[in-house]
């Protein structure tokens, strides 16, 4: 892919998003759609979905990003689970979609259909996280989902370069598998553990928001080159790092943490438009090298089928059987609602993964065309199918989180705390003698009361407008006001540029403290 195809790739892809977004649509089916759509328009250039550009340059900023707003908490309590998907899974979509495609296939080895397993074996959870998220689903839920897809990547990408040598005829047992993954999945942790380490001290001794953010855009990257050098799972690499970062976060100064926050989510909007709309855009050129038929299509649903079965047969007993053969797990793990389970069974759209590792195989690799094709199918398919229907599926069966009261009582106490050490501290400093004016310490001290009470009254006025969304309503109101003067007084030449852009920032400041998702 050359850059104009490139750069008229990420335009054309943030407009579809921009657009999605505005409708209120889910930007990765929108995306997805309209690159099947366009991908036979005549002069289009051809898109080729380069695997090392997705695995090296995508994949590993991706998977930091959504490691570092994830909980560690949350990943950690529920690592049973997430196990359970992740690993045992995976595995079983392998073993399971390989010999479907065996049958259907016949033409396909069972090294070969195994490969095609461990290639559609990943979901992606992107989609399925931005549907939960605008649903409201349950915490636990979104944990489940995006803990999977933080982890899955490193048991797929294993067991698909295991079945690949067992293909082409290179000495490869499955034992040798379980080695291989047991030594990746340790070394990768270890890695990204390290870097994490290493990157949070570092970061705290700077003392520079913006060389701060500089060194933590090449965690990714780094950690994911260097553990895959030492033989180990990049992505888990990846994830760990930015597991550790994520939450040693409020170490880091507030300006840090600002403007990670928005490079980030400029990062992941970017990223997110080009490889869905990379995946639709991909059409043309499968479907041309794979000289589809009749017989390939039928095959290829078939393993879509499959794909999609499969994860409903392993969640049911994997929610239920530990629960009935343990007690330790009923005891410390929430009992699984039959709706949640159903929910998460259908949450299992494939990603830009599958083609990457699919358009990775070697040439020379026995039926790679197919594989390629079926890879396909079951991306888009998923995609599709699931991603369109989960919203409703999540309306019909009522799945809604209910955290919502909890958060906020929890909020308003911790809040009502915090007033009162911000209260005490300032009593403390100003008890030793410090020369500041009476009023702006009274000033000070209305604005810890306030603080505190707001939590307070967002808690019992819901419905209402609370004097404290009164107060930053108003206030938003008269700092756009302010900037109104600043920006005339620039542009009659009363003021410098270099003026107006530090007020600007002093001004945009305090309203993003105003704000409230």
């Amino acid at each position: 892919m050359h850059g104009p195809e490139l750069l008229l790739l990420l335009v054309g892809a943030l407009l579809v998003t921009a657009v999605a977004r505005r409708l209120s649509a889910p930007a990765p089916l929108v995306l997805v759609a309209t690159g099947l759509a366009v991908s036979f328009l005549p002069g289009l250039p051809e898109f080729a979905l380069e695997p090392e550009l997705v695995l090296v340059l995508v994949l590993p900023p991706l998977l930091y990003s959504a490691a570092l707003d994830s909980s560690y908490h949350n990943i950690r309590a529920n690592l049973r689970p997430i196990g359970l998907l992740a690993v045992g899974l995976v595995i079983a979509t392998t073993v399971g979609v390989g010999w479907v495609a065996h049958l259907v296939l016949p033409g396909l080895s069972i090294p070969a259909a195994l490969v095609l397993g461990a290639v559609v074996a990943p979901p992606d959870a992107v989609a399925a996280v931005a549907i939960g998220r605008r649903l409201d689903l349950p915490r636990r839920t979104m944990t489940l989902l995006t803990g999977e897809s933080l982890i899955n990547d490193a048991t797929a990408l294993t067991v698909y370069k295991v079945a690949i040598a067992a293909t082409l005829g290179v000495t490869a047992s499955w034992v040798d598998g379980v080695r291989t993954f047991a030594v990746g999945a340790g070394g990768g942790v270890a890695v990204g553990l390290a870097i994490g380490v290493a990157v949070r001290w570092v970061r705290v001794r700077l003392d520079d928001g913006v060389v701060e953010s500089a060194l933590g855009m090449l965690v990714p990257f780094g950690a994911y080159l260097f553990a895959e050098e030492l033989g180990s799972s990049g992505v888990l690499a990846v994830v760990v790092a930015g597991l550790y970062i994520g939450h040693h976060a409020p170490d880091s100064s507030y300006y840090t943490r600002l403007q990670d926050t928005a490079v980030w989510r400029s990062v992941d909007v970017l990223l997110e438009s080009f490889v869905f709309a990379l995946i639709g855009l991909q059409l043309r050129s499968i479907v041309l090298d794979a000289e589809v038929s009749g017989d390939l299509v039928v095959a290829a649903l078939a393993v879509l089928a499959a794909t999609i079965a499969i994860r409903f047969a392993w969640m049911y007993p994997a929610a239920y059987l530990p629960r009935l053969l343990s007690r330790r797990v009923r005891e410390r793990e929430p009992a699984p609602g039959r709706r949640g389970v159903t929910v998460l069974s259908w949450a299992g759209m494939r990603g830009v993964v599958s083609l990457a590792a699919a358009s990775a195989l070697p040439l020379d690799l026995p039926g790679r065309d197919v594989i390629v094709f079926c890879a396909f199918a079951v991306t888009v398919g998923t995609l599709l199918l699931q991603g369109l229907t989960l919203p409703w599926l999540i309306g019909r069966l009522g799945v809604r989180g209910d955290e919502a009261r909890g958060d906020a009582l929890a909020e308003a106490q911790v809040q009502h705390a915090a007033a009162r050490a911000a209260v005490d501290r300032l009593d403390e400093v100003v008890g030793r003698g410090d020369p500041t004016p009476e009023h702006v310490v009274e000033r000070l001290r209305a604005l810890a009361e306030h603080r505190g009470n707001a939590a307070w009254e967002r808690l019992g006025r819901q419905g209402a407008e609370s004097p404290a969304a009164s107060y930053r309503r108003l206030r938003r109101t008269m700092l756009e006001a302010e900037r109104r003067v600043f920006v005339e007084a620039r542009d009659e030449g009363r003021i410098d540029d270099e003026v107006l852009f530090r007020v600007l920032r002093e001004l945009d400041l305090e309203e993003a403290a105003l704000s409230r998702e």
